[in-house]
């Protein structure tokens, strides 16, 4: 059987390339080597290269996202496996520059990775499919900050945070008014647009959604309890927070979130990993955003949920790859 070759892609341009290449390991464990050559890349701001043995590096190719092994040896990868998070594999770029020269990749296309990464417009978009979320202001760098009708408008505590941003970063919860203006100084270092949102005082959830074998399913409900005042960088990538799967919720409420989520996900048009982070709120979900490449480090939530669900790293990742090829 000739076997099909798969890069793993990871890295990325932001904060986030650490997080990114712990993914990637994972990834590249758990491909099934009877069925895929599993080969490295690494995509970063300064250089894309391919990681040979020993840790060799070799660029690649972006003309056709190809590499020039020793004795002239080109390798074409038939399909890439996209676990950059943040910008450029998360918010679209990759993807389209991938369907201009006609490699297949992994995850969703560039239109929904660039819509998902961008909270305000995923929000507005899903509000017509019947999905509630947290009132919220719009604002870009420069405008005028009216930080009285901010606070008559949403209240005291909020939330400002960079539209598009990726693991938390740049979020902070505003107690006070006299804060206001700091928070948003904060925000719009990772980014030129914010978001300011009313508090939702409620449990937090994150939801992993996947197409599986030509199924939407989810894949579990895990309930966030941040020892932060919320689920920040530090709750999600050093312990500082405790998940429990499946979520303490009853009956009822589990089968509203797995709708709404499922709803988002199919509203969307989505394909691949996705995990969406809710606040539930008198039973009712409020949709904070959805993540189209979620951490996927042996400590992430979806590989979590994975296991707890009955389905292996092993086939999760293959299920991507085989939907891959035959797009």
């Amino acid at each position: 059987m000739n076997k099909k070759s798969v890069a793993v892609v990871m890295g990325g341009y932001s904060d986030e390339y650490v997080v990114s290449l712990k993914s990637g390991q994972l990834i590249y464990d758990s491909l099934d080597r009877n069925l895929y050559d599993v080969y490295k890349v690494v995509v970063l701001k300064d250089e894309w290269y391919f990681l040979g043995e020993n840790d060799k590096k070799y660029a690649i190719n972006k003309g056709d996202f190809s590499v020039t092994l020793e004795n002239d040896e080109v390798l074409k990868f038939d399909v890439c496996f996209n676990i950059i998070h943040g910008t450029p594999g998360e918010n679209g770029i990759l993807q389209a520059y991938w369907d201009a020269i006609g490699q297949k990749y992994t995850g969703c296309d560039f239109y929904q990775s660039a819509l998902t990464f961008n909270k305000k417009d995923t929000l507005a978009v899903l509000s017509k499919y019947g999905i509630p979320s947290a009132k919220s202001i719009y604002l870009r760098k420069g405008e005028n900050i009216n930080i009285d009708q901010i606070v008559e408008e949403l209240g005291l505590p909020l939330f400002v945070k960079p539209n598009q941003s990726g693991s938390s970063l740049g979020i902070s919860k505003v107690k006070e008014k006299s804060e206001l203006i700091a928070a948003t100084e904060v925000a719009f270092k990772e980014d030129n647009e914010i978001l300011i949102e009313s508090f939702l005082n409620g449990m937090e959830v994150s939801v992993g959604v996947i197409d599986f074998k030509g199924e939407t399913i989810v894949l579990g409900i895990t309930e966030i309890v941040p020892q932060n005042e919320f689920f920040d960088y530090e709750a999600k990538y050093e312990g500082a927070s405790e998940e429990i799967t499946p979520a303490r919720i009853d009956e009822e409420t589990t089968k509203k979130v797995e709708e709404i989520a499922k709803r988002a996900y199919n509203s969307l048009g989505m394909s691949g990993f996705s995990r969406s982070e809710y606040i539930l709120m008198d039973g009712i979900p409020y949709m904070l955003e959805m993540n189209t490449n979620p951490g996927f480090s042996p400590a992430s939530i979806l590989p979590q949920q994975a296991r707890h669900y009955g389905i292996s790293i092993m086939d999760l990742c293959g299920n991507e790859v085989e939907k891959a090829l035959n797009k």
